[in-house]
């Protein structure tokens, strides 16, 4: 899978946003997660993200496929780090943080979707 695109310490793998935008190209098995409120994310998101807010995180998590590599995102990476963390807690084994988040996404000119 994509655990050799994972990097940093065991507790919280992570990705740069050019091995997020690498993958999505090579591949439609990523799961992309975008845990800001919807306020944030109307804003402005990356296409084909999943809109979970971080406090429906564990309600929802059945809404996302265990076997498929999955990054979360949010504003900075603050917020997606703990969504990591309760994801991989939970035992989704292929999990990692978007190393700064949105914004880092959008610094770096990659295409962000809005309003819907």
């Amino acid at each position: 899978m994509l655990r050799k695109l994972f990097h940093g310490n065991p507790t919280l793998r992570e990705m740069t946003t050019a091995l997020v935008a690498e993958s999505r190209h090579a591949s439609d098995n990523l799961q992309i997660v975008d845990v800001r409120e919807p306020d944030e994310w109307l804003e402005g998101h990356i296409a084909g993200a999943i809109h979970i807010p971080l406090g429906q995180l564990s309600a929802r998590r059945a809404e996302l496929e265990s076997r498929r590599p999955i990054v979360m995102v949010c504003h900075s990476g603050a917020r997606s780090a703990q969504a990591t963390r309760a994801l991989t807690s939970a035992g989704f084994p292929d999990v990692a943080n978007l190393t700064g988040g949105m914004l880092a996404w959008t610094r770096a000119g990659l295409p962000v979707t809005r309003r819907s």
